[in-house]
């Protein structure tokens, strides 16, 4: 009993993907995802003096391996401790007392990675 296989097409949709990936076209999008991760994050910032606000700035790190968007905020504290994370998770006062901290960081950067990862599989399973 023989076996028999039959294959129609080409490769071209793939060879285009592979030729793209490797020219790391894929990372152009990611300016825009970062800039408007910046912007969430700076609405979402408890205010008082607009300090921490306004001091949120991004990297992005590509390489044919990967990417990563880093989110920073560089307002520090006379200690160095940055203070969006101790609006996030609390803080000892100096009196002996504590500040509870708020959750804003999440929910504000949460749309943006559902953005990136819906259009990442869109480019992933797009045909041609």
């Amino acid at each position: 009993m023989p076996i028999e296989i039959a294959v129609s097409g080409d490769f071209s949709a793939t060879e285009r993907f592979l030729t793209a990936i490797s020219r790391g076209r894929m990372f152009d999008v990611l300016t825009s995802y970062a800039e408007r991760g910046v912007e969430a994050l700076a609405s979402a910032t408890p205010v008082d003096s607009g300090v921490t606000a306004a001091s949120w700035s991004y990297e992005i790190n590509a390489n044919p391996a990967g990417a990563v968007i880093a989110w920073t905020n560089t307002h520090l504290d006379e200690a160095g401790t940055p203070i969006a994370i101790m609006l996030q998770y609390g803080h000892g006062t100096g009196t002996g007392g504590y500040v509870q901290g708020r959750d804003y960081i999440n929910p504000a950067i949460q749309p943006i990675f559902d953005e990136i990862a819906n259009a990442v599989w869109r480019e992933v399973t797009a045909n041609g």
